[in-house]
């Protein structure tokens, strides 16, 4: 099973590919919107971990594309900036779950559990 990680903080991909390898997931990131929207029409994952503030843009704005486009690619929002206001758009716009920076490995596992990615 394959996970597209979009976030524009090299640490945070390597720290959220790292766990995600561990539990037999296929992991690639990317930077930006555009980079994101390349990799999802060369190839989409099952999962996409989706950082909200990128250099071109917004994530949230992002999501109805991707569930227009790529409607079984589950999304879990990352972001550091966590409001209730980005939270309720983030649902509204189908977002599966939502995850506030920093985060540890035990909620990133139990988010895929969740989601039904690992047992």
């Amino acid at each position: 099973m394959k996970a597209l990680i979009v976030d524009d903080e090299v640490d945070i991909c390597f720290l959220l590919s790292s766990i995600l390898k561990q539990q037999q997931l296929k992991t690639s990131y990317v930077h930006t919107l555009a980079a994101a929207k390349t990799a999802l029409h060369a190839d989409p994952p099952a999962i996409l971990f989706l950082d909200n503030h990128l250099p071109d843009g917004r994530g949230l704005d992002f999501i109805a594309e991707i569930k227009q486009h790529w409607p079984d690619t589950k999304i879990i929002m990352i972001t550091a900036h966590d409001s209730p206001n980005e939270r309720r758009q983030a649902r509204e716009e189908g977002a599966d779950l939502f995850i506030s920076k920093p985060f540890s490995r035990e909620i990133i596992i139990e988010s895929l559990r969740s989601l039904s990615i690992v047992l």
